[in-house]
Formats: structure tokens, C-alpha cells, sequence
């Protein structure tokens, strides 16, 4: 079953005079599920397929459907509520609020859909213990190893359960080991079941993926998944 329809889309910026077509054209598909890595030089059009994907930016023209529904036609604050159950972002700088502790910013995402406290309080527990993180639990991000950093931040985007996760650059600002562990963690959470979709410039980390995306100038060059079956 596709997760994911990109059909015709466009993204163009206008630069002064000069006009970016940072998406081309680019048709995709992704099935529930997948290992996905986009990989390609800075300015391929990485990062705009990303924010795209992850309802942070709208396509100029052409549509994007996220579990068969057509999310660019939906408002703002509709795409908002979508992004805050439906899908889970690990960034490179991490993202945590300085002034939160762990179990609050994991919390973060659940108090801003309006889940009750309690129901916040056990499932912070649950994913401080499945992180390795309980004896961090008050900890504010600058106490926190970038290890650690990582670890809370992929609780707090998997704590609604989303479907997809969208990772950029995760491992960027780790060393290899910690990066390793952070992979590892990520492969598991896709082994469960959640569609998983990495940004890199790392080739052996694109290289773990089940199927690689090559961007160029806007464009999909390359995708070792275009003529095998996905999984559904």
C-alpha cells in the first residue's frame, strides 16, 4: 500500500532574477513501511523534498498524498494537525527546547495535541525507558551528551505514533559510534512497522537503506526501487 503519491510536483523559488526550480517534475511513490535514503549533492533538492514531505512547504504545482488523502488541498492548521500525528522529524541540530528537560520535551508533542496528563506521563515512561534514558529524565538538553540529544529527540518523534518518520542528517553531528546507535535505533523503529525516510550525504549510511533516491538539480536521477516490487 503507498504511504506516499507525489505526482507533477513543482517547487520553484524566485531568487532575485533568477528563478530555482528546486522540484521538477518528480513523481514518487513510497510504500508503507520502506527504508528510504535521498541522497545527491547540496542544492539537489533534498531538503525542499523533505520539508515537503514532512507538510512544512507546498508544492507550486502538482499534489502529494500522505495515506490517500490529498494534503495539499488541506489549510494550514489541517496540514498542522496531520504533521503532529502522521509524522515524526529527526533533525541534525536536534530541535529540543533548551529550557524543557527530556521527559518534557518528548512530552511536547502530546501536550500540543491535548492528551491528557496522565496519559502523557505513561508514555513518557515507556519511551524514556525504550531510549535508554530514564536516569536523564530531568536532564535539560545542554546536561545531555549529543548521544543522548539524539535519543530524546527520536522520542519525541515517535511519541504520536506516526506513520512516517523523516530523518535529515541524523547522525550529522554525532561521532561514528554514537551515529551508529542512533542508526540502529532509527532501523528498529522501522522494523516495527514505520516508514522510515533519511536525508544523507553519508554513503555508507545511504547504503543501509532498502532503496536509495538520487537528486539532481530538482530532478529524481536515480531509484534502486523503480523497477523492484515495494512492500506493502
Amino acid at each position: 500500500m503507498a504511504l506516499i503519491e507525489l505526482s507533477g510536483i513543482e517547487r520553484v523559488f524566485q531568487l532575485g532574477d533568477s528563478t530555482v526550480h528546486a522540484l521538477n517534475a518528480l513523481n514518487l511513490s513510497i510504500a508503507a513501511g520502506e527504508y528510504v535514503a535521498v541522497m545527491g549533492p547540496s542544492g539537489s533538492g533534498k531538503s525542499t523534498l523533505l520539508n515537503l514531505l514532512g507538510l512544512l512547504d507546498r508544492p507550486n504545482a502538482g499534489t502529494y498524498q500522505l495515506e490517500g488523502r490529498d494534503v495539499t488541498t488541506l489549510s494550514p492548521d489541517e496540514q498542522a494537525q496531520v504533521r503532529s500525528e502522521r509524522i515524526g522529524f529527526v533533525f541534525q541540530s536536534f530541535h529540543l527546547v533548551p529550557r524543557l528537560s527530556a521527559a518534557e520535551n518528548i512530552a511536547l508533542p502530546m501536550m500540543l495535541a491535548g492528551i491528557p496528563a496522565k496519559e502523557r506521563r505513561d508514555r513518557v515512561a515507556r519511551a524514556l525507558a525504550s531510549f535508554a534514558l530514564e536516569n536523564r529524565a530531568d536532564h535539560r538538553p545542554d546536561q545531555l551528551s549529543g548521544g543522548q540529544r539524539q535519543r530524546v529527540a527520536i522520542a519525541r518523534a515517535t511519541i504520536m505514533q506516526p506513520a512516517l518518520i523523516l530523518a535529515d542528517e541524523p547522525t550529522g553531528n554525532l561521532d561514528r559510534h554514537t551515529g551508529e546507535e542512533v542508526v540502529n535505533l532509527l532501523e528498529a523503529l522501522n522494523a516495527s512497522g514505520v516508514t522510515l525516510v533519511v536525508v544523507t550525504h553519508d554513503q555508507a549510511m545511504g547504503a543501509r537503506a532498502r532503496r536509495q533516491l538520487v537528486m539532481e538539480d530538482g530532478r529524481l536521477r536515480h531509484d534502486s526501487g523503480a523497477t523492484a516490487d515495494a512492500p506493502c
